[in-house]
């Protein structure tokens, strides 16, 4: 645990430059006075405009989500004291030409900052390390606007729950020193229009969350929160379970429904794209997906998987596919194990047989990874007979790549949380022979340049966004640099 501090005292700020430093999406005040570096304080929420324009204005439209959301929630009565911070660096600004560049890299728009300059001759910019508090702290509002005000009860405070990590916290904070342009803007804008569907569509939240991680807002590891609505994976197997009797009061009939439907479902997750039009049913074939090849599935509910199971798949299969079921991977899922008859069956037939737990094991490894099934790859592993050997060894493919990956963004976080200052401040971001010399170190087998390039050009996508690249002029000055880690179980 690190050193307790006792705050006596607060900074009177607007409640939502409070939040906005709280969320991670400024790490800079502007207090009505100079801050000595080094003094720590309480952030006090002021339900009271202090802003020179309205908010409309003197926020840019990337924060007015955050505006309308937070607004309406603030008490005329108490104030909520979220958490507190330090100053490192306090600086006077009185250049016009700076102020869009300034803009840019937080929340107050270019007008805010001349409306103030207008007001007085210069800016006061606080460099502030926020950090949370364990629990809110609740205090009666003061009816004033000072800069400092006293704290009723002095506050105990650690270290320990900082917004930002240090790497990141530097890194933005030499951004805006040096008044760099913003990285990403177009995700800037991206995230701007989901916060404001968070409220009416709440699994836009998780979205929210990535970006803000993926544009440094946030340094917190993204880990995953159990998925109410992914659920219904955990009972695939037991549906396919169910023993031939009765369960639960349901037929036979509708057990075997019930297991089509999530065995539907399953398949759909994976990617597959699943025709309405087949069903099962009496007579019925009971699934048939087209992209991204023709598969038909035959699903067989219960303790076993009866010998005319071949039979009947083959025979419903050309009955309503004629001759597009020859080309189609033909697969039957079931519980338990296949007889002798069975398994020499679907070879004849090049049918394959899996476990419905091989079939869960498939769909948990998609929720965790959503980019980790190739589908393509996957039907290289769908041979003729019992499969779940096959269905195994392409789940501990898929997790040895991802594992690989795992391991080269921990490389490029461990560069660039070397201990050595002046190293940090001049190699934030690292070649390609840096990342594999250091990866090679701790890991087998060795990788090339060659192959490092790719995999940090695949996990710099935008659609990936564990790391960040600035382009060379060719692929083997290319700088690569970390955003967040990639965690694996």
């Amino acid at each position: 645990m690190s050193e307790l501090v006792v705050l006596q005292t607060s900074l009177f700020l607007p409640a939502l430059e409070v939040e906005a430093l709280i969320q991670g999406q400024i790490i800079v005040a502007m207090p009505r006075k100079f801050i000595h570096p080094g003094q720590r304080f309480a952030l006090y929420p002021a339900n009271v405009s202090i802003n020179l324009l309205p908010n409309q204005q003197q926020y840019r439209s990337n924060f007015l989500p955050v505006v309308q959301n937070f607004i309406g929630n603030l008490s005329t009565e108490t104030a909520l004291i979220k958490a507190w911070a330090k100053c490192e660096l306090c600086q006077m600004l009185n250049s016009p030409e700076s102020l869009e560049a300034l803009s840019r890299l937080t929340i107050w728009t270019t007008e805010a900052f001349q409306q103030t300059l207008v007001q007085k001759p210069y800016i006061f910019l606080a460099f502030l390390r926020v950090y949370l508090l364990p629990e809110p702290q609740e205090i009666t509002v003061e009816h004033q606007s000072g800069h400092f005000l006293p704290l009723p009860n002095s506050l105990i405070v650690s270290e320990d729950k900082p917004v930002l990590n240090d790497r990141t916290f530097a890194q933005r904070k030499r951004q805006l020193e040096k008044l760099e342009p913003p990285l990403h803007p177009e995700l800037e804008e991206l995230q701007s229009a989901i916060a404001s569907l968070i409220i009416s569509q709440p699994a836009a939240k998780q979205l929210d969350n990535d970006i803000k991680a993926f544009l440094g807002w946030s340094s917190d590891k993204l880990i995953k929160q159990p998925n109410a609505n992914l659920a219904w994976i955990n009972n695939i197997a037991k549906l396919g379970d169910r023993s031939i009797e009765q369960d639960e009061g349901k037929s036979n009939y509708q057990a075997g429904t019930d297991f089509e439907i999530i065995a539907r479902r399953s398949l759909d997750f994976l990617g597959f794209k699943v025709e309405e039009n087949y069903k099962g049913g009496a007579g019925g074939l009971d699934l048939f997906c087209s992209q991204p090849y023709p598969l038909v599935c035959e699903c067989k509910a219960g303790k076993s998987i009866p010998d005319r199971a071949v039979e009947e798949l083959d025979r419903i299969g050309k009955r309503h596919l004629k001759e597009n079921y020859v080309q189609a991977v033909r697969l039957i899922i079931g519980p338990g194990k296949p007889t002798k008859n069975l398994k020499e069956s679907a070879e004849i037939s090049k049918i394959s047989i899996i476990n419905v737990m091989s079939l869960q094991k498939l769909v948990e490894l998609r929720s965790k990874h959503p980019g980790a099934i190739n589908l393509v790859e996957l039907k290289q592993y769908l041979e003729p007979g019992q499969i779940d050997y096959k269905i195994d060894e392409y789940i501990d493919k898929a997790e040895r790549e991802i594992r690989l990956r795992s391991h080269i963004i921990t490389v490029v976080k461990e560069l660039s949380e070397q201990d050595n200052e002046s190293f940090k401040a001049t190699h934030q971001s690292f070649t390609v022979t840096e990342i594999r010399v250091h990866y090679n170190v701790t890991q087998n087998p060795r990788l090339t340049d060659e192959a490092v390039h790719d995999f940090l050009i695949e996990l710099s996508s935008p659609l990936t966004g564990y790391l960040g690249r600035t382009k060379g002029s060719n692929w083997n000055s290319d700088r690569f640099y970390f955003l967040r880690d990639l965690p694996i179980n």
